[in-house]
């Protein structure tokens, strides 16, 4: 896809602009589509973060910074947007039923953790700090390994290898 964007010089009071935007608009087109869901509306998206650049082309200090500048002006312009989006909701006079949703058994999940927690008992030690680590103490795959003193490879094959064991537990298939 080859969209233009506009960089008529002869146009523009600041001549760096559109030397610029010339350079780098391929760059900024790609980060304003990967914003959006389709390439009208990112093309959409550029042009009002350019334009809200070049209106502060004289208050930006640092213009080694500006693909910083112009991407934070296409998130909060996308973000600006995403707020403001219809909400296709209409007051009316009585509210609708809600349906409820089935609500599980509590007894049936105790049921389900207790069998989750013996299968992860089984599990090597080591492989078990891993994975209580990695998803009930809800720690990233660096914290757990800075944790354990280990790489984080390490930690992404051993918490592999447990959940394929996890997988296989005949306790679990059971239970669930």
């Amino acid at each position: 896809m080859n969209t233009s964007v506009c960089t008529s010089a002869s146009t523009a009071v600041y001549p760096s602009f559109s030397s610029y935007v010339r350079a780098r608009g391929p760059v900024l087109q790609r980060t304003a589509r990967a914003l959006t869901s389709n390439p009208c509306d990112a093309e959409d998206l550029l042009q009002t973060a350019l334009t809200k650049t070049y209106l502060a082309w004289e208050r930006i200090e640092d213009h080694r910074a500006l693909d910083g500048y112009v991407r934070r002006a296409l998130v909060n312009t996308r973000t600006s947007q995403w707020r403001k989006r219809r909400v296709d909701e209409y007051p009316c006079e009585e509210l609708p039923e809600r349906e409820a949703a089935p609500q599980a058994d509590p007894a049936e999940q105790q049921v389900l953790r207790d069998a989750m927690w013996r299968a992860v008992r089984r599990l090597p030690e080591r492989q078990r700090a891993m994975v209580v680590l990695r998803y009930y103490e809800d720690l990233t795959e660096v914290q757990t390994a800075e944790l354990l003193g280990v790489s984080v490879g390490t930690v992404k094959s051993a918490v592999s290898r447990a959940l394929g064991k996890l997988r296989e537990d005949p306790e679990l298939s059971h239970a669930a």
